[in-house]
């Protein structure tokens, strides 16, 4: 993102007094789109709301996939911390707190529509530059950094970290893009993952545990 400078006409007679409140109203417009139009939102589109041309645009975001992902990360500190007073009642193992954090930020997309924009089957992949874009990962740390689990003490490094976020987040991108049929929800969707995913991470923290024999 990048700016240069306020333009002195459209805005629909109502000038911003700078390039923060510019790309502040950017961002509330691009969001009033996304509730009308989902993943079809085009730059023009929100161009048009505010009543500028699309080279005022331009000024502050390259292209529609940088306004939109910049539009989710807007939006993502007040989901993110919804997650982690959840997690935190409910507590467990480092399994367990995966598996819920995975099962209630499913659960929780289709009210965050903005954030969801990251993981869409429609546009998401396009959107992030893919699931292991450095804005997917980005997110994803600031995920798994919020779980009540002390992941040194768990005998999870930065590179175990990485990798982690990396697997729950092509784990929740399939479930969005391929619900299943039936659909897996609640108590069934947990189940499945306590079966397939906490045994991962289970057996991960176990193997960084075990001690090097001396000699």
């Amino acid at each position: 993102m990048e700016g240069g400078g306020v333009r002195r006409h459209g805005w629909s007679g109502d000038l911003p007094g700078d390039d923060d409140e510019a790309v502040r109203r950017i961002l509330a417009a691009t969001r009033a789109c996304i509730d009308r139009s989902g993943t079809d939102t085009s730059l023009a589109e929100v161009a048009r709301r505010l009543g500028v041309t699309r080279q005022t645009i331009y000024r502050y975001f390259a292209n529609t996939d940088e306004l939109l992902v910049a539009t989710a990360f807007d939006a993502v500190d007040p989901f993110l911390d919804r997650i982690e007073r959840h997690l935190s009642r409910r507590g467990g193992t480092p399994a367990e707190v995966v598996v819920e954090g995975v099962a209630f930020t499913l659960e929780q997309l289709p009210s965050e529509p903005y954030v969801g924009l990251l993981l869409s089957a429609e546009r998401g992949s396009a959107v992030a530059g893919g699931i292991t874009s450095e804005h997917a990962l980005a997110l994803g740390r600031g995920f798994i950094e919020r779980f009540p689990v002390d992941w040194p003490a768990a005998g999870f490094g930065p590179a175990d970290l990485d990798e982690l976020v990396e697997q729950m987040l092509r784990t929740m991108q399939s479930f969005v893009m391929d619900a299943g049929t039936p659909r897996r929800t609640g108590a069934g969707l947990r189940d499945y993952l306590m079966r397939w995913l906490a045994p991962c991470i289970t057996v991960r923290a176990d193997a960084r545990r075990v001690p090097v024999p001396d000699g």
